[in-house]
């Protein structure tokens, strides 16, 4: 097995914006072990969300070699991406993005039983992951139901319906009021290292990226590594 679980090299990144050419990332480079879990900063619009959109195969660089979990993205077609999404990643937003006709179990076992499992293995699964996150006694509710963290809880649940190789975490807490954020980012980063998930996560909390074992800071285009956590 290759050691990093994320294999970065020379990504480079352009958007268009009239006349004007952007360079985003620019020959960026990052690699990060299995099972680890990284936090990622850097002043808004630098290109975070691109990254992590490339990352989990939702966006598409200019140049550059994108590996995950052993599979190099970098050239796969719309088929490929999306059955890699779908095995690999499991994604977590700023904006929950739960079905509001489901319930929050519904809403955890759902990806699971299109990804191929049995109904019944699904809604199993999605009670014991709820459970893990404490949100045992709200499984029935629907989102409206919910308060903000509780269905944001529900989305990290629902992130790890496939066993992710990698979870991609996008200011998972940026809607949240600090003692949500705070619950959110501790269950988030404990579920993880419970499932055994590497975890990559886009935030401006300082709190939430401190609980990460890697940091890394993204500035003109490339990516530094500024901080290990002693494990």
């Amino acid at each position: 097995m290759n050691d990093s679980i994320i294999k970065v090299e020379n990504l480079t990144k352009h958007y268009q914006s009239g006349t004007e050419t952007l360079t985003i990332l620019k020959d960026l480079c990052f690699t990060m072990p299995w099972g680890k879990s990284a936090a990622v900063r850097g002043q808004s619009g630098c290109g975070k969300s691109t990254l992590l959109n490339i990352l989990g195969g939702l966006d598409t660089s200019d140049s550059g070699l994108v590996e995950v979990a052993g599979l190099e993205i970098s050239g796969l077609a719309e088929k490929g991406l999306t059955e890699y999404r779908r095995k690999k990643i499991g994604f977590i937003f700023q904006f929950h993005y739960l079905l509001r006709d489901f319930t929050a179990l519904e809403n955890v076992m759902l990806p699971g039983h299109i990804g191929g499992m049995k109904k019944k293995d699904a809604l199993d699964k999605a009670g014991k992951l709820l459970e893990d996150l404490g949100l045992s006694g709200r499984a029935h509710h629907y989102p409206s139901q919910l308060s903000g963290g509780e269905r944001q809880r529900v989305a990290v649940a629902r992130s790890m319906i496939n066993d992710p190789d990698v979870i991609l975490a996008d200011e998972p807490t940026g809607n949240l009021d600090p003692h949500n954020s705070e619950t959110v980012a501790e269950l988030l980063y404990r579920s993880a290292e419970t499932w055994k998930t590497s975890l990559v996560v886009v935030t401006h909390d300082e709190k939430v990226a401190g609980r990460a074992q890697l940091h890394f800071e993204l500035a003109g285009g490339t990516l530094r590594e500024c901080y290990v956590r002693p494990v």
